[in-house]
């Protein structure tokens, strides 16, 4: 016989065949620990859980990988069990900032203003981008730096300290902050040149300030869209700019004829 009071419950799928639910008390909160084919596969998860928040030697980096729980799981019971806090994401607090894990190896920083949103935003990673769901949509991390999608590092953005884990505000630099402008050097002097891609990249111009270049961009969507171009370009949007300033810009932004005398291709 098996036996009770382990944190172990049978219970019934959809097409009535058994499985285990395993679950534990911790703190007055009832945690669940996951589901399991067998009762023992679900005990030995349970024993795991309540090794964990009774022995604070047991730490992070000793999960292995033959470990019942999974490893967002034991992140999860090690902070609740050190911080008093219990989040449904694999975040351990700091004193001034928190670590966010996204495997055994790989962690990732952030400033304690964000603990509410990652609390509650799952991370996920793909082709080297992270991600979190956001109303049904896959939204990049770096959009809350006010970083555009995509952005390319050490060319749109970079990591003052090279530690590319490391989300604090005060670690990440924007260098690039609208669609299509980058900084180059002439002669000495920082100049912002603005490149918009066809069929291939256009330079559209050279440009004194950011926003001009920014909005020589917008211009030459502009141009191209009444060529009949139809190409999903994002526009800049200029912030704190009146719309009679953005228009003395716009009017006055020398474009490359190129960008002028551009025809679709037959």
């Amino acid at each position: 016989m098996k036996p009770t009071n382990t944190g172990v419950y049978q219970a019934t799928r959809k097409d009535n065949s058994i499985y285990y639910r395993s679950s534990i008390t911790y703190k007055q909160k009832h945690i669940s620990l996951g589901s399991y084919d067998t009762w023992e596969d679900a005990h030995r998860a349970y024993t795991e859980a309540s090794l964990i928040l009774r022995d604070h030697n047991r730490c992070i980096s000793d999960y292995h990988a033959d470990q019942m729980l999974s490893f967002e799981k034991w992140v999860i019971l090690i902070n609740f069990r050190d911080n008093n806090i219990y989040f449904s994401t694999p975040i351990y607090m700091r004193s001034k900032y928190f670590l966010y894990y996204l495997s055994p190896t790989k962690e990732l920083k952030f400033d304690i203003e964000d603990l509410f949103y990652y609390s509650s935003h799952k991370i996920m990673q793909r082709n080297g981008h992270l991600f979190v769901a956001d109303y049904g949509m896959q939204v990049n991390i770096l959009n809350r730096y006010h970083i555009k999608n995509y952005g390319v590092k050490n060319k749109d953005y970079r990591f003052i300290n090279g530690d590319d884990t490391d989300f604090r505000y005060e670690n990440i630099e924007i260098l690039n902050t609208y669609h299509g402008v980058s900084h180059v050097t002439v002669n000495g002097t920082t100049k912002y040149k603005a490149r918009i891609h066809i069929r291939g990249n256009y330079v559209i111009g050279t440009y004194n300030t950011e926003i001009e270049a920014a909005i020589a961009y917008n211009k030459a969507i502009d141009i191209l869209s009444s060529k009949g171009l139809k190409k999903n370009y994002s526009q800049n949007y200029i912030e704190g700019l009146l719309p009679s300033k953005y228009a003395d810009i716009y009017s006055e932004l020398p474009i490359s004829t190129k960008i002028k005398n551009y025809t679709l291709p037959d």
